[in-house]
Order: C-alpha cells, then structure tokens, then sequence
C-alpha cells in the first residue's frame, strides 16, 4: 500500500470521526498525520454540500443522512479529489478513475459487502456528469 493510499485512507476517517462527533476536524486527526492527510480531508470538508448534492443526484433513492457515515467520508473524498484536485497540495494530482479506484477500496476493506458496489456507481455516475457525458 502506497504511502498516499494510507494518508487518503487517514482523511476519509478524520472525516468520518468529524462527522460523527461533531468535534472539529483538526481535533480528529492523528497525531503524526500528514500535510496531504489535513489538506484532503479539509478540502472535503469545505466540499460536503456540493459533493453530497451529487450523491444525492446520482444515488437513486438515498438522502446522504441515510448513507453510513464511512461511505459518506468515502464518497465526499473522492469527489473532493475529482473536482477539486487543486484544494490539496500534491506532487501528481490522482486522475479521477484513480480517486475512485482508492474510494472502491476502502469501501471493499471497511465497508459492508454493498458497498464497493454503490461507492463505485455513485462515483462514476458523478465523473459521467463532470465530463459532460450525462
């Protein structure tokens, strides 16, 4: 596992902890977490109400109060990451099959057996939109 994978992975849980505690998100973070780790999980943050719009557009049947907070997190990264890839400081932006790629994983590590399913489908559906092929 890429270092960038594990400091992706530490955002989508300071974001999940954030969100379930309702404590601020520099007070979630680990101890040693890095640059990107803050950056990312800031900027998706900051994104939560244009990224959960397009979870909502593109998951048929589903509020985002009724996804798992930890798919949320997922989900709000990646599409952080698609959008907004100047919002975090990297050396190679990830290109957007590669943002949804990480989400997938995680999903598949962390998540219920549907899950991988859904991140993958909302995601695509959002890059579909983004590209213009909608």
């Amino acid at each position: 596992m890429s270092r960038r994978t594990e400091q992706r992975r530490a955002a989508v849980f300071a974001l999940y902890q954030h969100d379930l505690t309702g404590r601020p998100l520099d007070d979630v973070f680990e101890r040693d977490a890095r640059p990107f780790t803050r950056a990312l999980a800031h900027a998706a943050a900051d994104h939560a109400g244009e990224a959960d719009a397009l979870v909502e557009r593109h998951a048929y049947g589903w509020t985002v109060t009724r996804i798992a907070p930890l798919e949320r997190a997922i989900l709000r990264t990646a599409i952080t990451e698609m959008r907004h890839p100047d919002a975090i400081p990297a050396d190679q932006p990830i290109p957007p099959e590669g943002a949804i790629s990480e989400a997938v994983e995680i999903a598949k590590t962390f998540c219920g057996a549907d899950a991988p399913g859904f991140v993958n489908g909302v995601l695509a559906a959002v890059l579909r939109e983004h590209l213009g092929d909608d």
